[in-house]
């Protein structure tokens, strides 16, 4: 039997983050590893996830949430190999998704694991395209937003995570029009060409209300947010009667010091009878079933596509977090560990 090991780095908030956060903020730092308890299973983390929501987590207030605890481990999705149980129906090598990222070793409930196999797709994407930006993307889509064919969507943010996927469901399902904005031609390029977007624009280069009503002259039926501010101004201008928006995200507000002020056009809000709805992705587990049976063969036939940017090692956790919040990755971004 291999020697379990005694200790493991993980990631530490050490202080509440004042705007962008900062390397002072965070410490990674050397912590025992136990043999697991009845009940319970060690996992060695292979990748692990860093996502948008997180830095909401480091301030210290009231939130859909609990934050993070200062001078604690972080947590956030993680995937990893089984290396000791004590919990019937978990075998040393089985791999699982868990809820304790941002370190090396994981010893916790196994009722807090669930089993995944690493034949159907790498196990890098249940944490992405088959995970919780996959199912958000899926159920803020048909769901929240009350998609139907011939709707036409416009998706922010859309070469990350779950705007990239939010794009191609709604291409697959059919879709009049899809049009995606992001932050880099490199990006948009990948939008129309490889994800299959009708139009794409690149939100640097001018007004999103231009660049949006250009794309989309007959309006969009849709709005699917991941940024908030001039995006969601702009979508609000374009919806047209009866049109629907999911909240998933503001990440352009996450690091503002200052209140952001909100659309000026709310107005049209009345007019149009629109419907704007907030989401989580926890609300929707009830879709989990259906939402990996419809993937997996969307994937299998080719007709899903994902990108995921994978940063090596623990030790550059943090900064690939930054990275996030800076819009450098293209698709999911996955801490990958040292084998």
């Amino acid at each position: 039997m291999t020697a379990l090991p005694t200790s493991g780095r993980a990631w530490h908030l050490v202080a509440r983050p004042h705007g962008w956060p900062e390397p002072g903020d965070v410490a990674l730092r050397e912590v025992p590893v136990t043999e697991p308890g009845e009940g319970r299973i060690l996992v060695r983390n292979l990748h692990f996830s860093v996502d948008p929501y997180m830095r909401g987590r480091m301030n210290d207030v009231k939130s859909y949430t609990p934050p993070f605890q200062l001078d604690q481990p972080m947590d956030g999705g993680a995937v990893g190999e089984v290396i000791a149980s004590r919990a019937e129906g978990f075998a040393v090598g089985d791999h699982v998704v868990h809820g304790l990222g941002w370190r090396e070793y994981a010893e916790f409930p196994a009722a807090h694991a669930t089993k995944v196999d690493a034949s159907i797709a790498p196990l890098s994407a249940y944490l992405g395209v088959l995970g919780m930006t996959g199912l958000t993307a899926y159920a803020g889509l048909f769901e929240v937003a009350s998609f139907t064919e011939g709707d036409a969507v416009f998706v922010s943010g859309a070469a990350g995570a779950v705007g990239s996927q939010v794009g191609q469901l709604a291409r697959i399902k059919g879709a009049s029009r899809v049009i995606g904005s992001a932050g880099s031609d490199e990006k948009v390029k990948l939008l129309v060409e490889e994800y299959g977007f009708d139009a794409a624009f690149n939100y640097k280069n001018g007004p999103v209300r231009d660049q949006l009503r250009e794309a989309a002259p007959d309006g969009i039926d849709v709005y699917f947010d991941n940024v908030g501010g001039e995006h969601l101004e702009a979508a609000l201008g374009s919806l047209k009667l009866h049109g629907r928006a999911t909240i998933c995200g503001m990440i352009a507000q996450y690091n503002n010091t200052e209140a952001a002020p909100g659309p000026r056009n709310l107005a049209v809000i009345i007019g149009k009878r629109l419907r704007l709805q907030g989401m989580l992705v926890g609300d929707h587990a009830a879709l989990q079933p259906q939402f990996v049976k419809d993937v997996a063969g969307w994937l299998a036939s080719g007709e899903l596509k994902y990108h995921e940017t994978a940063v090596e090692g623990i030790e550059n956790g943090f900064d690939a977090f930054l990275g996030l919040l800076r819009g450098e990755n293209t698709g999911k971004m996955i801490v990958t560990l040292d084998r």
